[in-house]
């Protein structure tokens, strides 16, 4: 319970929560860059098996599964803060963040599977 009490009570560190969602936003930023210029330089013509080429490469991998974890704490931070900002009622507030956070961690396992075919 201990656990489940700290990740949704109000007494989270808000600085260490600022530089998730900082460092995270720049991953993200980051990963976009890289995507875009990469179709730029590629996309007219693309095919599927270049798209698959770029995106199978380990390092592009990696970076992905970085991405992937990012978007995932961004998403968790942001939508912690907003649930405990406009959810008042702590049954309410404690279901939407189960199922944000079962939601969340749905969405990495889906990724890392996509990713690398587990």
């Amino acid at each position: 319970m201990g656990l489940v009490t700290n990740v949704l009570s109000y007494g989270r560190s808000g600085v260490a929560d600022w530089i998730v969602q900082r460092f995270s936003a720049l991953i993200l930023a980051a990963y976009t860059v890289v995507v875009v210029v990469w179709l730029v330089v590629n996309g007219v013509g693309l095919t599927f098996a270049q798209w698959q080429g770029f995106i199978g490469q380990t390092w592009m991998r990696i970076f992905t599964l970085l991405t992937i974890l990012a978007l995932a704490g961004h998403a968790w931070i942001g939508l912690w803060t907003v649930a405990t900002d406009y959810l008042k009622k702590r049954g309410i507030r404690v279901a939407f963040l189960g199922f944000v956070g079962v939601s969340l961690f749905a969405y990495v396992v889906w990724g890392i599977s996509i990713l690398w075919g587990f």
